[in-house]
């Protein structure tokens, strides 16, 4: 297996202390674009220190560190596709981060076949030791579940069968998986679509506990089994006439079982609320005053903005 490559461009400090959110280039790079001139002079929990300026988009929370890495898959073209933070102890996916945009919401393909001899392969981007050395979901009773979802990649064949790679699975009761967990990634699809505003993007973080002791199980081999299931997601979005980014936030909390329910209401949480149970901080990149606008917002008032039912 290859190792993975760290990028070794290095920031100056004077850079990351006046920076402000710019655009780079494409639309996944929109993540960087708050439309605005918000300076980042306060922002201290952010990873704009870290020489990888991928980390620095707006889908990233803070980075763990110690034995986890980033494994960022990216397209042929260079558009980055999704990211992953990997426990190498655990050898356990912590989340998935991407993108939602109007460019990679069409959809072009279909689905990775499933009778596909190697439906589910290793990730190309683990370090040695990183993993099992077969697929341990097999036989187990769990669905590979996705965390960037295969329907959240159909624009191309390269990005839908990049979500196929192990290290964007959790294992999930399949009642679950088919269930509730389903409801809200279609919910989620339906706020950016092809023909949706060119700027506007939906950012996704969305993971399995692995950290917490209660939050998870072991079977067979010391493979983890997440007790719940999370997903973030911040909105960056124009109301028509207005010139000012405008951002939203929501959170799911699910406990893992089969779920066959249709509502999502019980299931919002603040962002906030979702950083005390996962002690992961989201959307960690954008400016303080922005981020504890957004992630103080009550499940209340989420369900009226996001129009949850």
């Amino acid at each position: 297996m290859k190792r993975i490559t760290l990028i070794t461009t290095a920031l100056s400090f004077s850079f990351l202390a006046l920076t402000a959110f710019t655009s780079c280039s494409k639309n996944d790079d929109n993540s960087n674009d708050t439309g605005g001139k918000e300076n980042v002079f306060n922002n201290t929990n952010s990873n704009l220190k870290d020489l990888r300026p991928v980390t620095h988009r707006l889908e990233f929370p803070k980075l763990k560190g110690g034995k986890s890495i980033i494994l960022t898959h990216k397209l042929s073209d260079g558009e980055v596709n999704y990211s992953v933070e990997w426990d190498v102890e655990k050898k356990s996916n912590r989340w998935t981060c991407y993108q939602i945009y109007a460019s990679n919401a069409k959809q072009t393909v279909k689905r990775k076949d499933q009778k596909s001899a190697n439906l589910y392969p290793m990730d190309p981007l683990w370090p040695a030791n990183a993993f099992f050395t077969y697929d341990p979901y097999r036989g187990s009773g769990y669905d590979h579940g996705h965390l960037c979802p295969s329907q959240d990649r159909v624009n191309s064949r390269e990005s839908n069968d990049q979500t196929f790679y192990l290290s964007n699975m959790q294992p999930q009761v399949h009642d679950f998986n088919a269930g509730i967990w389903e409801v809200m990634e279609r919910k989620m699809r339906t706020y950016i679509t092809y023909t949706s505003g060119l700027k506007d993007t939906l950012f996704i973080c969305r993971g399995g506990t692995i950290d917490k002791q209660g939050q998870y199980t072991y079977i067979r081999n010391n493979f983890i089994v997440p007790t719940y299931f999370f997903s973030a997601a911040l909105m960056k979005y124009k109301v028509r006439g207005q010139g000012d980014w405008q951002y939203k936030a929501i959170g799911f909390w699910f406990k893992h079982e089969s779920n066959s329910r249709t509502s999502l209401t019980p299931y919002v949480v603040s962002i906030k609320e979702l950083e005390e149970k996962t002690g992961i901080d989201f959307f960690c990149n954008l400016p303080d005053n922005i981020e504890q606008d957004v992630e103080n917002k009550t499940p209340g008032q989420m369900i009226i903005v996001w129009n949850i039912r």
